[in-house]
C-alpha cells in the first residue's frame, strides 16, 4: 500500500487519506486543517480549525512529542569494542598461565604493551600491516616476494664462493634444470667475487625479477635466464649419503624434514603430503632411512601428527590440555588426543630418527608420538624441550594473536616441556651424520666406510643458512575467527 505525496510548488507536502490505513485516523484529527489539501505557505489558519484541539488532543500531542525524544536525544549507545578491549578479552579466556591475568590493565590503548606483561615469550601480537606475511610464513613455505627456486652455500674461503645446495624441482631453476651443487660466477653479469659475494647476489635476487646466472658445473659454464615466480618451497629433501657401490657401500637415506607447513610444494597436502609421497615412491628401497629432524623448529599441530600417523600403527599419537573457547567464547578447558590408524607406507622399513638441541615443538611431538610407539629409536642430542603450543587468532581490527594455551603430553604421558626428548644413540661427534650411520651398522648390519668423512655430503648443512628466523619454535593451531569474533561482539552488547 502507497501514500501518495502532493508536490505543489510554494506548498506543505500532506498525505492524502488512503482508505483503511490506519494511520489516517489519527492524522487526520490532529492535522488542524479543515481538509487534507494543501494550504499555502503563509496562509492564515482558520478560526474552526484551532476549535479542533481539545484537552484530549494536547495530552495526544505531548504523548506523541515524548515518544520521539529519542530521536532528538538519542539514548548512549554501547561504545564499540576496540583492538585492545578484544585482545583483552581473548587473552583472559584462552592463555594458559591464568595466574598472570590479573597484571593484565583491561583499559588501554596500546596492545603491544598488553602482551609485554605476560611472561610467556611465544605469546604475541602482529599488527595488522605484518599479519598477513606473519600468517603466510606460518602455515605455508612460500618465498616472500618470489623466487628463482633454489639455495646457495657460502664457501668465504673460494674465489667464487657461492655454490648451489638446493634447487627446487617446481621452480624457475629446477624447470631450467640448474644442476645442484653449481657455482654461480656471476649473477646479471655483475662476478660474485670474494666477501661481498653473497650480498651482491641477494641484492640483486631481491629487487629483480629477470635473473641472468653464469653457473659452472664440471667444467662446463653455462648461462641461464630466469624469471622470479610465485614459488612454495619443499620441506622434505631427500640425500643419499655413505654410498659407493663400487665398495659396497649401499648408501643411507637421510630424508630432512625442515619444517610441518599446511601448503608447501605440495599445495594440497604440506608436509605431510611430501614425506606421503617419497614413501610411496621409495617402497621398494630397503636402505636404511634417517627421518632428520635437525633444526626443525616445528610448525602446524595436525601436520606433524599426521606425518607422525605415516610410520605408527596404532596408539595415542599426542594428548594435550587445552584452555580454549566454546561456541559462546566462554574459557574451558579441553583434553583432545589423536588416535594413529594402520596402514600407512612407513610403518615397514628400516628407520631412524635424528634430531639436536634445534629440534622444538612440533618436531617433538612427531618425536615422541614414533619413538613411544613404535621401536625406531631417536639418535642425535636432546631436543630443545618445548612442550607447549600456541593458536593463532585473526584479532578484531585484523591484527594476529598468537597465544600460548596448550600444554602437549606424549603418548605414555609425559611432559617433555623444559625437558626436551632424550635420545636412544647420543652422538658426541661433529657430524652427526657418522653418529648415525653407526647405529644403522649396528642395529641393522648395514656397510658402512670407516671414518670416511668424504662419503658423507652433510645433507643438512644448508638449513640454517636459507630458512627464516621469523618463526620459530612453533607449535601452532588455528582458530575459527567466524565463531569467535562473533563471540566476542555478543560479550560487548
Amino acid at each position: 500500500m502507497y501514500i501518495h505525496k502532493h508536490l505543489n510548488e510554494r506548498k506543505h507536502i500532506i498525505p492524502d487519506p488512503v482508505p483503511g490505513f490506519p494511520f489516517h485516523s489519527l492524522v487526520s484529527r490532529l492535522w488542524p486543517f479543515t481538509s487534507f489539501k494543501a494550504q499555502p505557505f503563509g496562509s492564515i489558519m482558520p478560526m474552526h480549525a484551532w476549535s479542533r484541539f481539545s484537552p484530549f488532543m494536547v495530552v495526544v500531542c505531548i504523548f506523541l512529542l515524548a515518544a520521539c525524544s529519542d530521536f532528538i536525544h538519542p539514548v548512549k549507545s554501547t561504545p564499540e569494542p576496540t583492538e585492545y578491549s578484544f585482545n583483552y578479552w581473548l587473552l583472559n579466556n584462552v592463555y594458559l598461565y591464568e595466574e598472570e591475568l590479573p597484571n593484565l590493565r583491561e583499559d588501554g590503548d596500546s596492545v603491544q604493551e598488553l602482551y609485554t606483561v605476560l611472561k610467556d615469550p611465544y605469546t604475541n601480537y602482529t599488527i595488522p600491516s605484518q599479519s598477513e606475511n606473519r600468517a603466510t610464513q606460518t602455515s605455508t613455505s612460500l618465498v616472500i616476494g618470489g623466487d628463482v627456486g633454489m639455495r646457495y652455500y657460502n664457501f668465504s674461503d673460494r674465489e667464487y664462493p657461492i655454490f648451489i645446495s638446493r634447487v627446487y624441482p617446481k621452480g624457475p631453476a629446477g624447470k631450467a634444470s640448474i644442476p645442484r651443487y653449481g657455482n654461480i660466477l656471476k649473477v646479471n653479469g655483475i662476478e660474485l667475487k670474494g666477501e661481498h659475494a653473497r650480498n651482491t647476489y641477494d641484492s640483486i635476487l631481491t629487487f629483480n625479477k629477470n635473473i641472468e646466472l653464469t653457473i659452472a658445473y664440471k667444467g662446463v659454464t653455462t648461462l641461464y635466464k630466469l624469471q622470479k615466480d610465485s614459488v612454495f618451497a619443499p620441506t622434505v629433501f631427500v640425500d643419499t649419503l655413505f654410498e659407493d657401490k663400487d665398495k659396497g657401500y649401499p648408501g643411507i637415506v637421510f630424508v630432512t624434514i625442515e619444517t610441518f607447513k599446511i601448503k608447501t610444494e605440495d599445495k594440497k597436502n604440506g608436509t605431510y603430503g611430501e614425506v606421503k609421497d617419497y614413501l610411496i615412491s621409495s617402497a621398494s628401497d630397503k636402505r636404511v632411512r634417517v627421518l632428520d629432524l635437525r633444526n626443525n623448529p616445528g610448525g602446524v599441530v595436525e601436520q606433524c601428527i599426521n606425518v607422525a600417523d605415516l610410520f605408527v600403527k596404532s596408539g595415542t599419537l599426542s594428548s594435550r590440555r587445552w584452555r580454549a573457547l566454546n561456541a559462546d567464547g566462554a574459557s574451558v578447558l579441553r583434553r583432545p588426543s589423536n588416535e594413529a590408524k594402520a596402514g600407512d607406507p612407513g610403518e615397514t622399513g628400516n628407520f631412524l630418527i635424528l634430531a639436536n638441541r634445534a629440534s622444538a615443538s612440533c618436531a617433538e611431538i612427531f618425536i615422541a608420538a614414533v619413538t613411544e610407539l613404535t621401536d625406531i629409536p631417536l639418535v642425535g642430542s636432546r631436543t630443545f624441550g618445548k612442550g607447549i603450543g600456541q593458536t593463532q587468532y585473526w584479532t578484531y581490527a585484523g591484527g594476529l594473536a598468537t597465544i600460548t594455551d596448550i600444554e602437549f603430553r606424549t603418548p605414555k604421558g609425559n611432559s617433555y616441556h623444559g625437558i626436551g626428548v632424550i635420545p636412544k644413540y647420543e652422538c658426541t661427534e661433529t657430524l652427526y651424520e657418522e653418529c648415525a650411520a653407526k647405529v644403522a651398522n649396528k642395529l641393522y648390519g648395514v656397510k658402512i666406510p670407516n671414518q670416511d668423512a668424504a662419503l658423507a655430503k652433510r645433507g643438512n648443512e644448508f638449513v640454517l643458512n636459507n630458512t627464516s628466523k621469523e618463526f620459530e619454535g612453533g607449535s601452532i593451531e588455528w582458530a575459527d575467527s567466524s565463531t569467535y569474533l562473533e563471540a566476542f561482539k555478543k560479550s560487548n552488547r
